[in-house]
């Protein structure tokens, strides 16, 4: 391990204080690795286009809305290969919640899930990538 000396505002060190509260770390050190993990993945993910990975695609739409739910059926038909498992959440009369495992490339799965949310009437979408390692 290295040691390295890092110099922050008093506000971002406020709110990097109140991550480490609100999180549980036991100390900075672990707080800035986990940081900069995430902020190594986000920078990375361009570069990640051919590597494998597993997702998680969650969104939630208006079920009522004319041919969405078929749309987006059709769409995880035609990408069955991505496609690992998925969970269909009612969440109120007109509002479905969906969270779909997806496999493959990183740019496979991006696109897809672009595709996905970009749907009209779907609410909101986030796409987790997690890359794929082996031997981890």
């Amino acid at each position: 391990m290295q040691r390295v000396t890092v110099t922050l505002d008093d506000e971002l060190m406020g709110e990097l204080d109140r991550i480490i509260a609100e999180r549980g770390y036991q100390n900075r050190s672990e707080a800035m690795r986990d940081l900069v993990r995430a902020g190594l993945s986000g920078a990375n993910r361009e570069g990640d286009a051919a590597r494998p990975c597993v997702a998680a695609l969650v969104y939630t739409y208006d079920h009522r809305a004319r041919d969405l739910s078929r749309r987006l059926t059709d769409s995880h038909h035609d990408h069955h290969d991505l496609s690992v498992s998925s969970l269909h959440v009612h969440l109120d009369r007109d509002t479905c919640l969906e969270v779909s495992v997806l496999k493959g490339t990183g740019g496979d799965v991006r696109h897809f899930a672009e595709h996905v949310i970009a749907e009209r009437s779907v609410r909101h979408g986030q796409l987790v990538v997690i890359p794929e390692t082996a031997g981890d």
